[in-house]
């Protein structure tokens, strides 16, 4: 490997890590005071806040590398205009091309990286934040999870405690479906089995209900139960698809299917990961150009703002995508990639006459 490579690629790294660090300081600070305000009135040990601060923190970064990059790309810039360096490379037949595709090469190689190594790390942490902040919140008592079996939920009204299984959702309906009730002290009082149960409210509607009781059975034309869930709560509690691996977001697709439950966001999630490395490629990308065509710029400060101002400008129109895409006004495909291609088109046409810089 040539020695300017090697400068390059070590100069960019370096940018690279020392800008997560102040990322990542920056999330730990807000994180730790939104953390203490919520157990601002429980009664926990001191130190809890802040390591739940630390569990979360990284998936938090995840979503805030494309700014990274950019940023990263930047300051690596300014240290090379800083000490004309630049103008070095260029006496030695470095054309800015060349700087581009090895910028570009090592985003694609440190993407690579985050997706398959911190992404996982990232998730996992999440995983246990969320599992220690449930503990803490009212909906500790509820629970439900999809497996390869269908739905289970276990609901808790009016000291009564409901174990629920259905095979399939079907609209605002729940398919082949077995409550077992239990009392306060989970001594069995009664179980219901339904070919269709209304979820559409709190208020559930079980038609067609038969109920075995005290070693008896018999049906009902319909019956009521409250429960805490609904189906819109239902949808909302597998929302949060970041304490999820790859590999379990690719299982959890399988069990979506099998209960004939919306994939949409499953699969948006996976296009996402997917497509996140080209995303940090893109963006380091479009930081050169900004750099290249505001050299001479004497405010650091002016160059730095213009990133940004774009940064969030492709954000906010990815997640309105995305937005989209969840919704299924517009197909997955189109949600995920169309806003990346578009970057894409931008790049390409911002980067000619590059070498004349």
């Amino acid at each position: 490997m040539k020695v300017y490579i090697k400068f390059i690629i070590f100069n960019f790294i370096k940018s690279f890590i020392n800008v997560s660090l102040i990322f990542l300081s920056l999330v730990l600070i807000l994180n730790i005071l939104t953390e203490i305000e919520f157990f601002n009135k429980v009664d926990v040990k001191a130190y809890l806040p802040l390591y739940i601060s630390f569990l979360n923190a990284p998936s938090l970064l995840f979503e805030m590398f494309p700014f990274v990059f950019l940023i990263s790309t930047q300051f690596f810039f300014i240290n090379l205009f800083r000490d004309n360096q630049l103008q070095i490379f260029k006496y030695t037949g470095l054309k800015n091309s060349k700087i581009l595709a090895i910028l570009s090469t090592t985003a694609l190689f440190l993407g690579l990286i985050i997706i398959i190594f911190f992404y996982s790390f990232s998730s996992n942490l999440k995983n246990i934040y969320l599992e220690i902040k449930n503990k803490y919140t009212t909906d500790d008592k509820y629970l439900a999870v999809i497996t390869n079996n269908g739905l289970w939920i276990k609901d808790t009204n009016e000291n009564k405690i409901n174990i629920i299984h259905a095979s399939k959702i079907d609209d605002n309906f729940l398919i082949n479906t077995f409550i077992s009730q239990f009392d306060k002290n989970y001594n069995i009082t009664k179980h219901i089995q339904s070919n269709k149960i209304d979820i559409s409210q709190n208020n559930w509607i079980i038609y067609d209900p038969k109920i075995y009781e005290s070693d008896t059975s018999y049906k009902k034309d319909f019956l009521n139960i409250i429960s805490n869930f609904n189906y819109e709560k239902i949808q909302s509690l597998f929302s949060n698809l970041s304490s999820l691996s790859l590999f379990e977001l690719f299982e959890l697709k399988e069990n979506y299917n099998l209960l004939n439950y919306s994939t949409t966001e499953v699969e948006i999630e996976i296009n996402k990961i997917i497509s996140y490395p080209l995303y940090l490629v893109l963006m380091t990308i479009l930081s050169s150009i900004i750099m290249f065509n505001t050299k001479q710029f004497k405010s650091n400060t002016l160059k730095i703002s213009i990133g940004l101002f774009l940064s969030v400008l492709i954000y906010y129109v990815n997640n309105f995508f995305i937005v989209m895409g969840n919704t299924e006004k517009i197909t997955i495909l189109v949600s995920i990639w169309v806003p990346l291609i578009s970057l894409a088109i931008i790049n390409f046409i911002t980067s000619f006459k590059l070498n004349e810089k």
